[in-house]
Order: structure tokens, then C-alpha cells, then sequence
């Protein structure tokens, strides 16, 4: 590889129909793995499976915006409601966890913003953390004092870090020492520590450590062709890290081993347990028929589609590594990303790749859908409501990304009074189980407190970072694709607002004291 240095709430989804890094002198044999070396699953069926936006990345909720209201409905004893649409937008902006990523080594950076200057939008970086010093011997104090320094510079200046330890940078095929498996577990418990204790700046965590780049090829230590070390190091490394996070694995014939054969469902995902965290990165995509090796070159087909179906529900990213057009044009790149649900990519390398993207007319698209985008589409708000009223929330939107989120995430209504914030998170909502290329509703009865003000207050959905030290950054939040929505001074979208109204219809509860979600 080459570096350039979740009372219940209603979610209805409704699903639209639709998709090693050896160097480039490697041929797409060289790292395939042996296809003997675990028990596969059978070809599982793939589902075929794409927001409008706010006006500038800071612009702060434009109180002029006027929503379209369509339609009134009468819930009864709450309050009635009308439907509010909204307008996308096809504006490029920033969102956590998604989109092109910068290859950096954190351990030698005490600064990153000057990332912001050429590409303002980019919230992830990716690093290697170099241990080749240490194969024979304990990672020093210095050395993981150097690592949480890095996480704090990574969360001062507003990013996420994909991380990947490794022994070595190559080259291939005869590359540098890795080490015995021993010593790999051995440096995973000393590092443990340190990923748990920065969760919150921790997009993933990739598998590592085995062979050449940790990309579990060509390891001198023969640790990628023994299924019981490949399995040690990943449980070692999903107990090192918090249970929130995921790793990433680059051979999909190695995941199904991992996993048990079968592609992950939704009846498996998001439950933080060991088949439910181990993603997929691609480090040659799009780089040949076989991505150099990622895929068996007698068996493409099969494990594409078991990607397919896996990668739903797990992250997915990469790196391109050697042009191969049109493979590597944007037809392709789009289709694959498409089917395969990419959330992020190098932006450095392959450049000849990423040019050819630029120069084909794909790149803002793909500045777009890498992950999710989310478009509101329409919601159902009461006009006026009591203080200690009730009504039935219901908000539509869409996701125009190639993924869902991969890392837990609250959804919160919000309804602002003031200086006092009411908020009530929605805790059956799953914000991972927005799929791209799908419609999701989110319903509710809300009740709002007795206490709050007479007047007319704004009511928002908010994302925050699922970590409190980062839940009050916007930076941190997600931010949906639409005009006039987005507060970036809150980290919100606005829905519109509410009037609140002691003479509106519907019945109040006088013994109200918070923002609720009713049974």
C-alpha cells in the first residue's frame, strides 16, 4: 500500500429497489487467500438498492425560512397537526463519520487544521500507528503517551481518526518482519487503555497488525493463513476497544470465517457483539477484477455478493491503489460504492484515480453520497399546542447516501423555550437502520412540559455525538440536506416551530414536568 504520508416510538422504513494493497506492481493473484483456509457460506441474495440541503456549512437557522403546510389531521386528544414540507439541496457540506478521508501519521502531528484549508468538509482522518520498534518487546510509555496526545489533537480540531497499527509498510512481496502472535496480544492489552479512554474521536478501529501493512497478507509470521490467529487477534482487539466501535477485516472470505459463514442481517446488527462489529475495507477498490486480490479470482462473484448483503450493516472504506479503467472511472466507482455501502475513501490515493474521478464529473457526487445524506421530506407538526399537551410527531426522510451511520447515535426532539433546551431522546430509533437509497419515518406522541412558556417555540431533530465530551459540538452532530433547516450554532435541524397556547386544542397533563415520549 502506498500512503501519502433506537414510551415506545413507531420507525417504519420503507426500502427502495436498486449495487490488498499490495503495490501496483503486484499481480491480483499475489494476495489472495487461500480459499481452503475457512468454511464459507453459501451466495445469499443481494437486495438492490440514494438528500436536497442548508444554505452554507455555518450559516446559522434561517428564521425566515416559512415551511409549506399541505394538510391537517385530528389525533383526538392531542393536538391536531399539518404537514410541513421541506426543500433539498444538492449543497456539499461537513458531517461526522463519512465522506473522503486524509491519510495522516497522527503520532508525528500536533496540528490539523491545515486540513480544513484545501478541503473544509472532511471530518475523518486515517492514520497508521507504526510498532515497529517494538516487535520483539513492549510498546513504549512515550509511545502511547505520543498516541493520546494524538487523539486530543484529532478532537481539538473536529475530526474522527481510522486507525491501524501495522509492523511494517511493506514492501511486497518480500515485506518487513510483522510479529509473533504473542506480541501482537501483548500490544493490544497495553493499548486498550488508550482507544477506550478516546472513544469518542475513534471512528474504527481496522484489524492491522498481521502482515504486510496490516493488511493480513504476506506476514512473515504465517499469521494470515492460520484462521486461529487471524480469530485471536480480532477478539483481542473487539475487547480492547469500546463495545461501540467497530473493526474492519480486508478479505471478505476471512469475515465469513470470522463470522460464522453468513452475511450479517438486521437480526444480527447493531447489538455491539462480535459478528456485529467486524466491517470491510477495501484497499485496492476499483483497482482490477479482483480489487488486487480482495477477492478470490475464481470466486469474485460469490464474495461480492456476500459483501452485498454484510456491508449493510457494518462500515465499509478504503482506498484505491492502482488505475484500471474503466473499473476505476466513475461508472464503476459509483455503481460499486452504491452496492457495496461505502462511507469513506482515501482522497490522496490513488491520485491518477481520484484525478479520473474529478476529471469524469463524479467527484462532487461522491462528495455527497459517500456514507449517508439524509432529506427531510415532510413532517406532521401540531400549529398550536397547550403547555402539558400532546401530539403525534412524524417525520419523513430519505437517505441519499450510499450507507447508514455506522456508529451509535441518539435522535433527540428538541423544542427550545428560551434559554432552557427541552430535550427527550427517541431511544427506539436506530439511526443505523437508515439504509441508503431508502424512505425512514420516525413517530411519536410527544408530550411537552406544563411549565413550559406561552409563545411560539422552534422544534428541531438533533444527532449529536453518542459521547457527552463531544454532544454539545455541531461539528459532532449530523446535519440533514436541506434549506433553511440546519442551526450550526446548536448542532440542529428545525422542523419549524410550535405555538404554545392555553386556549389550543386538545388535553394537557397538568403533572407534566419534562419533554416525553408517550406509550
Amino acid at each position: 500500500m502506498h500512503r501519502p504520508l433506537r414510551a415506545p416510538l413507531l420507525l417504519a422504513s420503507v426500502i427502495a429497489l436498486g449495487p490488498g494493497c499490495p503495490g501496483p506492481e503486484a499481480s491480483d493473484d499475489a494476495a489472495v487467500p487461500r480459499a481452503d483456509a475457512f468454511d464459507p457460506a453459501t451466495d445469499a441474495a443481494r437486495p438492490d438498492a440514494a438528500l436536497p440541503d442548508a444554505p452554507g456549512l455555518d450559516a446559522p437557522f434561517d428564521d425566515a425560512f416559512t415551511p409549506t403546510i399541505d394538510a391537517f389531521t385530528d389525533p383526538g386528544g392531542d393536538a391536531p397537526t399539518r404537514t410541513v414540507t421541506y426543500t433539498g439541496t444538492d449543497a456539499i457540506f461537513s458531517n461526522p463519520e463519512r465522506g473522503f478521508y486524509r491519510a495522516v501519521d497522527l503520532l508525528e502531528e500536533s496540528d490539523l487544521s491545515w486540513l480544513h484549508e484545501d478541503h473544509p468538509h472532511d471530518t475523518l482522518v486515517y492514520s497508521y500507528v507504526m510498532l515497529d520498534r517494538f516487535r520483539d518487546r513492549d510498546i513504549s510509555a512515550s509511545t502511547l503517551t505520543a498516541a493520546r496526545d494524538a487523539f486530543q489533537v484529532a478532537r481539538e480540531d473536529g475530526f474522527e481518526v481510522i486507525v491501524r497499527f501495522a509492523y511494517n509498510l511493506g514492501p511486497y512481496p518480500d515485506a518487513d518482519p510483522d510479529a509473533p502472535l504473542s506480541r501482537i496480544e501483548a500490544h493490544i492489552a497495553q493499548l486498550a487503555p488508550v482507544l477506550r479512554e478516546n472513544e469518542d474521536v475513534i471512528a474504527l478501529v481496522q484489524a492491522g497488525f498481521i502482515g504486510a501493512w496490516g493488511e493480513w497478507h504476506t506476514s512473515t509470521n504465517d499469521l494470515d493463513m492460520d484462521p486461529a490467529a487471524r480469530r485471536a487477534v480480532v477478539t483481542a482487539l473487539l475487547d480492547a476497544v469500546p463495545s461501540s466501535r467497530s473493526t474492519q477485516v480486508r478479505y471478505p472470505p476471512y469475515i465469513a470465517d470470522l463470522i460464522g459463514g453468513s452475511p450479517l442481517d438486521a437480526s444480527r446488527a447493531w447489538d455491539g457483539s462480535f459478528d456485529a462489529r467486524i466491517g470491510f475495507h477495501n484497499d485496492c477498490f476499483v483497482s482490477s477484477d479482483t480489487d488486487v486480490g480482495t477477492y478470490p479470482s475464481d470466486e469474485i462473484d460469490r464474495w461480492k455478493t456476500f459483501i452485498d448483503t454484510h456491508s449493510q450493516f457494518v462500515p465499509v472504506g478504503g482506498e484505491t491503489c492502482d488505475p484500471d479503467p474503466p473499473r476505476s472511472e466513475c461508472a464503476s466507482t459509483i455503481a460499486e460504492m452504491t452496492r457495496h455501502h461505502y462511507s469513506f475513501i482515501n482522497r490522496d490515493y490513488h491520485p491518477d484515480i481520484v484525478s479520473g474521478w474529478e476529471d469524469g464529473g463524479c467527484m462532487d457526487d461522491l462528495e455527497r453520497r459517500l456514507g449517508y445524506r439524509f432529506v427531510m421530506l415532510d413532517a406532521d407538526l401540531p400549529e398550536r399546542v397547550r403547555p402539558g399537551g400532546s401530539f403525534a410527531l412524524r417525520v419523513r426522510v430519505r437517505n441519499e447516501g450510499f450507507a447508514a451511520p455506522f456508529n451509535p447515535r441518539p435522535v433527540q426532539l428538541v423544542v427550545h423555550d428560551g434559554s432552557t433546551r427541552h430535550a427527550v431522546t427517541l431511544e427506539d430509533v436506530e439511526i443505523r437502520s437508515f439504509l441508503g437509497g431508502a424512505e425512514h419515518v420516525i413517530e411519536a406522541r410527544v408530550r411537552l412540559p406544563i411549565s413550559i412558556s406561552a409563545g411560539s417555540h422552534p422544534i428541531a431533530i438533533a444527532l449529536p455525538s453518542a459521547s457527552s465530551s463531544l454532544a454539545t459540538r455541531p461539528e459532532y452532530a449530523i446535519r440533514f440536506a436541506n434549506e433553511g433547516v440546519w442551526d450550526a450554532s446548536r448542532g440542529e435541524n428545525t422542523l419549524g416551530s410550535i405555538s404554545i397556547d392555553d386556549t389550543a386544542p386538545g388535553t394537557a397533563d397538568p403533572g407534566a414536568t419534562t419533554l416525553t415520549i408517550l406509550e
